[in-house]
């Protein structure tokens, strides 16, 4: 092998036109003027490097070299631009080797066409740099990063792309100058696998040995979505390489097109058996999703100085109240959202999933689609960006009328750093006072007070509650948060117990909050591991009411799921039940509840997996998969009876 250097004035004119391109980002990105200088003297070296090979064994010996190189360089790039230093360090070595071995999966397919080694890796690089740059801009605009669902909307994310600055930092600067030194570099090696068939049987193995090894590593890891999660625990290229294997859902056992056909035929019905409610009027429909509001007492005893909720708690009139099995525990809110409006369940997804950022359809049969086609006015609320959880996407598609974000709210009245549930329910009842006289309005709502962490202090913040004998300062924050929560709580219902038109509120929390483990410990005597069925279930039940200021039958429920309150809404709002709220209500007689993780068996009377329901149990379960499965994933044959979409669309 020789290495010599050549100079020759056409590269002083390729040097110009770099150093017009690196002048170019150094006036959008101001960056250390030595970098700019670095990067000139760099690339004119590269250019005039001239590199001679002649051994045959040296040639397939740098050709692995360099497309194993490239692929770790790739890996690390690519995390570089995405991450700041501090959330590149907290990925394992591990993850990094996986998605050194995605990298390389993409180098040695490539490989296969082309023959080069350096045309390979010229493609290849700019290939995933280019890919990480689009997630590097939808973080940017969104908040959350780019997987393999958002495909399904990319022509609305480029209809509205112009809306958008595109803004460099330095990061991404750094990253486009050291690609255009390594093409540079790549080209002056003049490397061919001269036996092709041979090469493309090579590359072809080990990418299916990588394949099948990240497959068997990664059995157990989870789709991230939120924020940069996705990056920084399992590595971006990964993470979306897991966001495809989590959108091929498979048909459940038993599914087909007749068997989706004798379930219309048993619920074809026009749904007015269901309601035992005869109201003139429909009412206003008022939903409050509280965030992290549990009531820890199920996971055990114990003693605070105060009572925590004490209006909550003393609420017996015109109420279905109890206890109903979230989905999550700790995070992921939307599911808990999905669950409730759509009636569909996470136990039939892939674990830590999130449904408003994967599986998402144009045509979303809900709560909000079934009342807006009888003529409800739909509103959505929620005092935090829009772009959480990529609300600003899916509420539209829902079918919302309206949506308020937190621009709507007064950003003065917070608690900690988060606006009041106070002020939410304050701008609901003045949505209510400005609804038109013959206005049917259902308000969807989701506060943000009681959000986790609960370990910092806040000068804005008196906590009044604690835990008495072991102590935990983020558990007595907690339990203030929901004594304050119940504060406004009661403001909410002494409103609307004056009101003159009928009004039902529904109210349940998303999910039980994220604490101290020796705090649960004191509560289970285990912590949050090494638990029973039942043990786990009460970590993921919450507390739930359905109140209405008109006569309805006081009804506690000691155990059901949040798929199944809507339709316990409509029943109990006089409303006639869709034919999948039909299905859910005679399911409910047999199958109570029913999440992520199991489903309460009556004939057991115990909590219990999926796979162990046995006879009827197991029949209703089927169905219920298979008609989730027909709704989210079989669009060709969806049904028009169970899951119709807007009406006036």
């Amino acid at each position: 092998m020789k290495i010599r250097l050549k100079f020759e004035k056409t590269n002083l004119i390729r040097l110009i036109v770099a150093m017009i391109f690196a002048a170019v980002l150094y006036y959008k990105v101001t960056f250390p003027v030595y970098v700019l200088a670095g990067f000139g003297a760099c690339y004119f070296l590269i250019k005039s490097l001239e590199i001679e090979i002649n051994n045959k064994w040296l040639k397939l010996a740098l050709n692995v070299v360099l497309l194993g190189g490239s692929s770790v360089m790739t890996a690390y790039m690519v995390q570089y631009l995405l991450l700041d230093a501090e959330l590149r360090a907290k990925i394992t070595d591990t993850k990094m080797f996986l998605n050194v071995l995605c990298c390389l999966v993409v180098y040695v397919v490539v490989q296969v066409f082309t023959k080069n080694a350096g045309l390979t890796c010229i493609i290849s690089h700019m290939a995933l740099m280019i890919f990480a740059g689009i997630n590097y801009f939808v973080y940017l605009f969104r908040g959350n990063e780019f997987i393999f669902s958002d495909l399904r909307s990319i022509s609305t994310g480029l209809s509205v792309a112009g809306n958008y600055e595109f803004v460099l930092d330095d990061r991404a600067v750094y990253v486009a100058l050291l690609s255009v030194l390594y093409v540079a570099f790549v080209r002056k090696i003049h490397v061919k696998f001269e036996k092709r068939l041979w090469m493309a049987v090579v590359c072809i193995s080990i990418a299916v040995f990588c394949c099948a090894y990240i497959g068997t590593e990664t059995e157990g890891t989870v789709t991230e979505t939120w924020e940069q999660k996705g990056s920084y625990r399992n590595g971006y290229i990964l993470n979306y390489v897991l966001s495809i294997r989590d959108c091929f859902i498979a048909e459940p056992d038993g599914y087909s097109e007749e068997v989706v056909t004798e379930l219309e035929n048993q619920y074809s019905g026009d749904g007015e058996s269901y309601v035992n409610q005869n109201i003139e009027k429909k009412p206003t429909i008022i939903v409050v999703m509280s965030e992290s509001y549990a009531d820890l007492s199920v996971v055990g005893d114990f003693l605070t100085n105060e009572q925590v909720t004490p209006y909550y708690d003393s609420l017996q009139d015109n109420i279905m109240k109890g206890y109903a099995l979230s989905s999550v525990f700790g995070a992921k809110t939307p599911n808990s959202e999905w669950e409730f409006m759509t009636g569909n369940s996470m136990a039939f997804l892939p674990s830590g999933s999130v449904v408003y950022q994967q599986y998402i359809s144009d045509t979303p049969t809900s709560i909000v689609s079934n009342l807006k086609n009888i003529g409800y006015t739909c509103v959505a609320m929620h005092p935090y960006y829009e772009t959480g959880w990529s609300r600003n996407a899916v509420y539209p598609t829902m079918g919302f009328d309206e949506t308020h974000f937190i621009d709507d709210f007064d950003q003065t009245k917070l608690l900690r750093k988060y606006i009041t549930d106070q002020e939410l329910y304050e701008s609901i009842v003045e949505r209510y006072e400005s609804k038109k006289a013959n206005e049917d309005l259902f308000i969807m709502s989701i506060s943000m007070q009681n959000h986790g962490g609960y370990t910092e202090k806040y000068p804005n913040f008196n906590e009044q509650i604690r835990t008495l004998g072991a102590s935990y300062s983020d558990a007595n924050q907690y339990l203030s948060l929901l004594h304050e929560s119940d504060k406004a709580l009661e403001y909410l219902i002494s409103y609307f117990q004056s009101v003159d038109d009928p009004v039902e509120i529904v109210f349940f929390g998303d999910h039980q909050p994220s604490l101290n483990t020796n705090f649960y410990k004191g509560l289970n005597g285990k912590g949050l591991s090494g638990l029973t069925e039942d043990e786990l279930e009460n970590l993921y039940t919450v507390p739930f009411f359905i109140w209405t200021n008109y006569e309805t039958e006081t009804e506690e429920v000691p155990i059901t799921s949040l798929n199944y309150l809507s339709t316990m809404a409509l029943e109990r709002a006089g409303i006639a039940l869709p034919s999948y709220n039909q299905f859910l209500a005679d399911m409910q007689q047999t199958i109570p509840a029913i999440n992520s993780r199991g489903y309460y068996s009556v004939s057991s009377g115990c909590f219990k997996h999926l796979e162990e329901a046995v006879g009827e149990e197991a029949e209703w379960i089927d169905r219920y998969q298979i008609l989730q499965y027909n709704n989210m994933f079989d669009k060709k044959k969806q049904s028009r009876v169970f899951f119709p979409y807007l009406q006036n669309q």
